[in-house]
């Protein structure tokens, strides 16, 4: 497995809408080592979910695994929220955003629609962590970012601060 590089804010692609994916291309060999392959980056990172649109590949899928273990991997694949219920505040981190946290107002249960990695269909309603982190990966797939939720004043810190942690690892 290969460990692919995370992109980070303000890196434009970041903002790139993903395409559909062709249920036909999903149990493809190349399509299954890509959903190990952002496995293995999501766990090293670490983080919980990962969405293709982190490691430039604009296709919409994720994966997800919020167990203590990481024992749990989910692949959502051209996922659909269907309903949604509820609202819940959330600390929200992004492995795009390294180092930045923001409360997040979310939909405290969430029904999505998705291919599974074997390209079956499937219908989950979930809460709490998991609908926070579906919604948070769902966003990426479509170009944003969880400080877009953040006022312009806010983002602006966000992004110096960024500028200023990658001037002084280099």
């Amino acid at each position: 497995m290969a460990l692919l590089p995370i992109l980070e804010f303000p890196d434009p692609r970041l903002r790139t809408k993903a395409a559909l994916i062709d249920a036909a291309d999903v149990t493809t060999p190349a399509f299954q080592t890509l959903i190990d392959d952002m496995f293995h980056t999501m766990y090293d990172a670490p983080g919980i979910g990962l969405a293709a649109s982190q490691v430039d590949v604009h296709k919409r899928f994720m994966v997800i695994d919020v167990s203590e273990e990481k024992d749990t991997p989910m692949v959502f694949i051209n996922p659909e929220i269907v309903a949604n219920e509820g609202g819940q505040v959330y600390q929200e981190g992004c492995l795009s955003v390294p180092g930045i946290f923001a409360d997040v107002t979310r939909a405290n249960q969430i029904t999505v629609r998705y291919l599974d990695r074997h390209g079956v269909a499937q219908e989950l309603t979930t809460d709490g962590v998991l609908a926070v982190c579906v919604q948070h990966e769902m966003d990426h797939l479509d170009g944003k970012l969880f400080i877009d939720y953040l006022s312009p004043l806010k983002r602006e810190m966000v992004r110096k601060k960024l500028a200023k942690q990658r001037k002084h690892v280099a």
